[in-house]
């Protein structure tokens, strides 16, 4: 490569090294799986020492770009899933990729706080609660807390559960999901999801809470799902308002 990075730069070397790198990933000019330069390669290349290029490669590994596979090296990883807010099945599909779930637990029971408000139930009411982890092609990617009022739909919990929600609503229950609003905040994975994500303990990850609304303006959905950060990416777009 023979580039060098300025003694000059405010940011640690590493930093520096790590993110031409990353560029270079970015832009496809290394495809998924390629072997990475070595520590020895790198040093040489940038003229830094071992531990810094060490330093460069393990920030990439934790940021999902690379991974480990000793003693073969280092590889350029699959690149992120970039969502959608919307259906799991229905994203991961669209990138080609096969969805999938594995029911954890699903059982009828009293509302959390936050599900009440955002169905606006009434003492008494209850909702059917899913808890899945979620995989494209066999890789765990998401973990889904799911709540549904109960009145809305009757049978739920007997119904296949391994598929999208959203379409079952469709088709089960005449339930047309036409819009969802969420916000979406970074978290540090607890261990147990850590262990269902497959991934080391106190991973990043990302904390979607959804309200999915149908063509009668009710709130028919109310979701928390972790998504692994270094597997998943959401894209986002806004109307700026003119200003008057």
């Amino acid at each position: 490569m023979g580039t060098r990075i300025s003694k000059s730069a405010t940011a640690p070397r590493y930093v520096a090294i790590a993110g031409e790198l990353r560029d270079r990933i970015t832009q496809e000019k290394l495809a998924p799986h390629t072997l990475m330069p070595s520590e020895r390669e790198l040093s040489e290349s940038y003229g830094v020492s071992r531990m810094t290029a060490r330093h460069a490669l393990s920030l990439l590994e934790n940021e999902g770009y690379v991974y480990r596979r000793p003693p073969r090296g280092t590889f350029v990883a699959e690149p992120r899933v970039a969502f959608r807010i919307g259906s799991f099945s229905d994203e991961i599909t669209r990138v080609g990729r096969r969805p999938a779930a594995v029911v954890l637990w699903a059982e009828e029971r009293e509302p959390t706080p936050s599900a009440r408000a955002a169905f606006d139930l009434a003492p008494g009411e209850t909702v059917h609660a899913l808890h899945r982890l979620r995989t494209a092609d066999d890789e765990p990617i998401a973990l889904e807390t799911t709540y549904f009022p109960s009145a809305l739909t009757p049978g739920l919990l007997g119904q296949p559960l391994t598929g999208s929600l959203w379409e079952l609503l469709r088709l089960h229950y005449r339930i047309v999901p036409t819009h969802a609003q969420a916000t979406i905040q970074s978290i540090v994975i607890d261990d147990a999801s850590c262990a269902r994500l497959q991934v080391r303990l106190a991973s990043r990850g990302i904390l979607l809470t959804r309200r999915t609304f149908d063509d009668e303006g009710r709130c028919i959905e109310f979701a928390r799902d972790a998504y692994r950060a270094d597997r998943a990416s959401f894209e986002v777009e806004a109307q700026i308002p003119v200003p008057i």
